[in-house]
């Protein structure tokens, strides 16, 4: 298939050329935006959040967390479809959040990628209560 790029010595600069953008491009851009949003307390279930913790542990396996954990995308060449996997803080309400994210990752990718967000599909899969401590914290202290 060929495309376009406007004529030889014509065309908007703009034109000249194609864009493509990768999955984990979008990822990153949607993991970031849902951990903005207040209310949401990390993102992935509980056993990809202590095989993260493993893995960042490891020598030469990078430091900080995963910014893609939780999300998977399908992106096309104008189009994405999003899904993520969210715990809640306790008290807040689900919806409200759940609403809030997905106006925060449409407006994140549609304005970095240039890709029309067609859904954002949000799965919570646990809320973190105040008296527990995070996988990661229990690890550090018995260390």
């Amino acid at each position: 298939m060929t495309e376009n790029t406007g004529a030889r010595h014509g065309g908007a600069p703009a034109s000249r050329g194609r864009t493509t953008v990768a999955d984990v491009v979008v990822e990153k851009i949607a993991g970031m935006a849902a951990r903005d949003v207040p209310g949401v307390h990390a993102l992935g279930s509980g056993f990809a959040r202590s095989m993260g913790t493993m893995r960042e542990r490891m020598p030469g396996a990078g430091s900080g967390r995963s910014v893609t954990r939780g999300v998977s995308v399908e992106v096309g060449e104008l189009q994405a479809a999003i899904d993520l996997e969210i715990v809640v803080d306790y008290g807040v309400a689900i919806t409200d959040v759940a609403g809030e994210v997905r106006e925060s990752v449409i407006s994140a990718v549609e304005r970095m990628a240039g890709r029309e967000v067609v859904e954002v599909n949000i799965a919570v899969s646990d809320v973190k209560l105040p008296d527990e401590e995070d996988e990661g914290e229990e690890r550090q202290r018995i260390q």
